[in-house]
């Protein structure tokens, strides 16, 4: 049997993802445990309640420049300094929340698919939004997407999805 003649489920039980398709072919029909069915779906959430906590990191901040300049002790940095950086700082957060979001998306849809590689990214994006908001700016919606990360990853890593996630074989690397 030659690797095109593979089913993807044939080739998730070797361990390899499912087969390129050409542009414009269909694809069989993804059918997902329904862990990972879940997961899909909380990962979308967490990337639209992630720039949605940035956006409303945004809309607040005079406020936070203004907390800022009450906090500044340092008389070599002015007002206008602290306006301009919060103001950029703030405009940067919200542009990787974008983008964060939109790796969720990609790399959640390529798990659901059973593309181990896909989970593991994932994975290491949900450790980077924990530790990010531990570090800066978060506010109760920022940490709801941070929870909504962290149990899609769990839900990719139950007991009974494993199988969806195969191993590469010594032999096949």
């Amino acid at each position: 049997m030659t690797d095109s003649d593979e089913s993807d489920d044939q080739r998730r039980a070797r361990g390899l993802p499912p087969e390129p398709r050409p542009a414009g072919q269909e694809r069989p029909p993804v059918n997902p445990p329904t862990p990972v069915k879940v997961s899909f779906v909380l990962w979308i959430l967490s990337g639209l309640v992630l720039m949605a906590g940035f956006g409303f990191t945004l809309t607040a901040r005079q406020e936070i420049v203004d907390t800022l300049i009450d906090m500044n002790t340092d008389p070599r940095v002015t007002d206008e300094q602290i306006a301009s950086g919060t103001t950029s700082l703030l405009w940067v957060l919200f542009i990787g929340a974008v983008v964060f979001a939109a790796l969720f998306a990609l790399f959640a849809y390529k798990a659901r698919e059973g593309t181990r590689s896909a989970r593991t990214v994932l994975t290491v994006l949900a450790a980077i939004v924990l530790i990010f908001q531990m570090i800066l700016f978060s506010n109760l919606i920022t940490l709801a997407a941070a929870f909504l990360a962290i149990v899609a990853t769990v839900l990719m890593y139950l007991p009974g999805v494993a199988h969806y996630f195969p191993k590469v074989s010594k032999s096949l690397r």
